[in-house]
């Protein structure tokens, strides 16, 4: 489910991003987003202690949001979605990678093996690349895997600050949710003057916008960071390798693009990698659940 959600957003960004424009794109969807958490901690009771967690709220909204969706919004206007997705498909890389230097994970051969697997299926997934390789597609492509890398950043503060529901201790994963997105809100605010559009947005770039933050970030979020900390970074991250197939899958059933042989033996290979991934052992250090003092 989140890995259909997330795969929608990339076709939400297409649309709407060249109407909207990057910057305020970003601002819209994480301030949408954030609001609608608001909601659903208020209503489920959830502490959200904003002077004590500000930190790591503020530093979550950072690489979680502020700097993440910005990068993939100025991507989508030079790469198709699928291309923007499968660069995202590296952030179990750095995850696994940080979780090594940060959490005290141990780096498995088949864990190794089985990441290494999935960004080769995603590879397969979308083909041999015909872009030109233009200055412009080469940021572009540099913003995406700033953006994976920030997610496996945020990754690995949640899981150091974060708690399993209904435990004690710890940010409510509720709570880091929405702190984030408001946080990535209030950081992302001073750029509104500077990214209105020129022209007003069709109806249907501005219900992308809306859908993209109410199911791709709000949803999504609210799901996926009670995942980090329950199952930790890398294995959370690994839904990332069925992105891209789900991005082509919306592409073909609304914009009629064609699903070759080689989605169908990148599909496999990621399944593969995705078994890998998360069959292989992952010990977490006791103390990766505890606020740091």
């Amino acid at each position: 489910f989140l890995a259909a959600i997330w795969g929608a957003s990339f076709i939400f960004l297409r649309v709407a991003v060249p109407e909207v424009g990057p910057l305020l794109t970003a601002l819209l969807r994480v301030s949408l987003a954030g609001v609608a958490l608001l909601g659903f901690a208020t209503m489920t009771d959830v502490q959200m202690n904003w002077r004590r967690n500000a930190k790591s709220y503020a530093l979550v909204g950072l690489f979680a949001t502020a700097l993440p969706f910005s990068c993939f919004s100025f991507a989508s206007l030079y790469l198709p979605a699928a291309y923007s997705a499968l660069l995202n498909s590296t952030a179990p890389l750095f995850g696994a990678l940080f979780s090594v230097l940060w959490l005290a994970e141990r780096m498995t051969a088949r864990k190794l093996f089985g990441l290494a697997l999935g960004v080769t299926g995603v590879g397969v997934l979308v083909g041999a690349g015909a872009l030109v390789l233009d200055a412009k597609v080469l940021l572009a492509a540099a913003a995406c895997l700033l953006a994976a890398g920030c997610y496996a950043v945020s990754s690995i503060i949640v899981k150091k600050t974060g708690r399993p529901s209904g435990a004690s201790g710890g940010i409510h994963p509720i709570a880091m949710a929405t702190g984030s997105m408001l946080w990535g809100a209030l950081i992302m605010a001073p750029t509104l003057p500077f990214s209105l559009p020129t022209a007003t947005p069709s109806a249907t770039a501005i219900w992308c916008v809306v859908a993209m933050s109410l199911l791709s970030s709000a949803v999504a979020q609210a799901i996926f960071i009670p995942l980090i900390v329950k199952i930790g970074p890398t294995r959370a991250m690994s839904v990332s390798f069925l992105i891209p197939l789900f991005s082509m899958l919306w592409a073909f059933i609304f914009l009629h693009e064609a699903v070759g042989l080689s989605t169908l033996l990148g599909a496999a290979i990621v399944l593969a990698a995705m078994g890998l991934v998360l069959t292989a052992r992952h010990p977490e250090p006791e103390d990766a659940l505890t606020v740091e003092a």
